[in-house]
């Protein structure tokens, strides 16, 4: 879909033969059509996405068989000092070579998202879907379209649809509040139930309510996580074990325990989350950067099987999205908030001392801190990549989540 992928492709399917690999092409795919191909043919699989970066951007995502991450814990560290080997050594010659043939997978794909949510029997509901002219393009109409299987009692009305690796009408980032305008809009116009808007390569979604409003991250995590608890204490799951970052509001791990689960913290990313729910066997696992994990998908995120949840979990009642996601957002949230500073580690160290006496810190990614009377916590962390830190601020009501938010902004700018 970029303007630079199919040259990417070419190339490493071509490489990987020439080393002895037969080589499935599947074509243009979302990630998480990946990770169900890795999954359901128990194979290695790579993927060339920038996500939701601009249209110049391109990069390369893997997979091992089953869909096991490949990460800088995992095996990306190998991989790069091997490509570096080659590029030195040059690459030594296989015995055998491999072959390169076509798969399309994309039915197989829906028909598995189909049988994990089944929507056939929900209310009739108009969703408003945005693809920013990215995967979701081609996922959309095979899963929630009669592409492929019987028609839903959907209504789906699309916006950009058309596949365009240069984004024409805005970034494939539906975490920039900007990004999410026209759909808002067109909720609005069309007297929409819900929108829901996906990133560039289709493994995030983004939710909107019937009045034009953003369903937060945490709050879908809190819906899917209710809904997997239930199905899996259905098959005698005793206390179904939900991973979630620590960023998410203190209204999931509240809300999982409430309904019988047992709720599991970790650091923020990918490759801890899907570290941990492998070691515990979690059902499922949820980031406030919309990103959303499920077992009974290879313990790998995809942003349509959310989706399919929330329409699901509307379509079985019929409250409007807006009162169904209040039950599940309680607190006052800042949002993450990115601060330029000089010296990182002395801004967290100053900050870490003005909260020494009267809070609770914690350290696992960043620093945490919480009130001893549980009103409020925030959590400050440094970038990777940038000298930045970014603040996350809750709080039992708007004015407390203000007031905290100001006063470590303040210190941290100062």
């Amino acid at each position: 879909m970029r303007p630079s992928s199919p040259g990417f492709s070419g190339a490493f399917a071509a490489g990987a033969a020439r080393r002895g690999a037969d080589v499935k092409s599947l074509g243009l795919i979302s990630t998480d059509e990946l990770y169900y191909a890795c999954g359901a043919l128990d194979i290695a699989g790579a993927i060339f996405t920038a996500s939701h970066n601009p249209a110049q951007y391109n990069g390369i995502k893997m997979a091992k068989a089953g869909a096991v991450p490949v990460s800088a814990e995992t095996g990306l560290t190998a991989i790069r000092d091997l490509a570096q080997q080659y590029v030195d050594r040059g690459i030594p010659a296989a015995a055998v070579q491999g072959t390169v043939s076509t798969l399309d997978v994309l039915a197989g794909y829906a028909e598995k998202l189909r049988s994990l949510v089944p929507l056939n029997a929900v209310r009739p509901l108009k969703v408003v879907v945005d693809a920013g002219n990215g995967m979701a393009g081609l996922t959309v109409p095979a899963v929630l379209g009669n592409q492929f299987h019987p028609a839903l009692p959907l209504t789906v009305v699309p916006l950009y649809f058309e596949l365009d690796g240069t984004f024409p009408n805005h970034p494939a980032n539906p975490l920039e509040p900007e990004n999410l305008r026209d759909l808002q809009a067109a909720v609005i116009a069309h007297g929409a139930d819900i929108g829901l808007a996906f990133d560039g390569d289709a493994d995030r979604c983004f939710v909107i309510d019937e009045n034009g409003r953003p369903v937060t991250p945490s709050a879908v995590t809190a819906l899917i996580a209710v809904r997997e608890i239930r199905r899996a204490q259905a098959a005698g799951e005793a206390e179904p074990v939900i991973i979630h970052n620590l960023i998410t509001s203190r209204a999931v791990p509240e809300i999982v325990a409430a309904t019988g689960g047992r709720p599991v913290r970790t650091r923020v990313g990918h490759s801890f989350i899907k570290a941990r729910m492998a070691e515990e066997g979690a059902a499922f696992g949820g980031e406030h950067s919309a990103h959303y994990y499920f077992r009974d998908f290879y313990n790998a995120d995809t942003g349509m099987l959310a989706a399919m949840h929330v329409l699901a979990a509307l379509g079985e009642q019929e409250r409007p999205l807006s009162e169904l996601a209040r039950e599940f957002d309680p607190y006052a949230a800042s949002g993450e908030i990115n601060s330029s500073v000089d010296g990182v580690d002395g801004k967290l160290a100053d900050v870490r001392a003005s909260y020494a006496n009267g809070a609770v810190i914690d350290e696992l990614d960043g620093l945490s801190v919480s009130s001893e009377a549980g009103d409020w916590w925030f959590n400050l962390r440094a970038s990777n990549t940038e000298e930045l830190l970014r603040l996350n601020v809750e709080a039992a009501d708007a004015a407390t989540m203000a007031q905290v938010r100001d006063a470590v902004l303040q210190q941290i700018r100062a």
